[in-house]
């Protein structure tokens, strides 16, 4: 799979989990953190998933 491919699923993932949070009336501060740490290890999983092997 492409990086791309990846990252725009981890858009729609975090998305979807923010507009859930705020629906459900969560503090705007907890769903930035919850943001940043899914996209933290979304990334991190592309990253290591799409680069070559030795």
């Amino acid at each position: 799979m492409s990086f791309a491919l990846f990252l725009i699923g981890l858009a729609l993932l975090v998305g979807g989990i923010a507009w859930g949070m705020v629906t459900a009336g969560v503090a705007p501060l907890y769903v930035g953190i919850t943001c940043i740490i899914v996209l933290g290890i979304g990334i991190m999983t592309a990253v290591s998933r799409t680069r070559t092997k030795d």
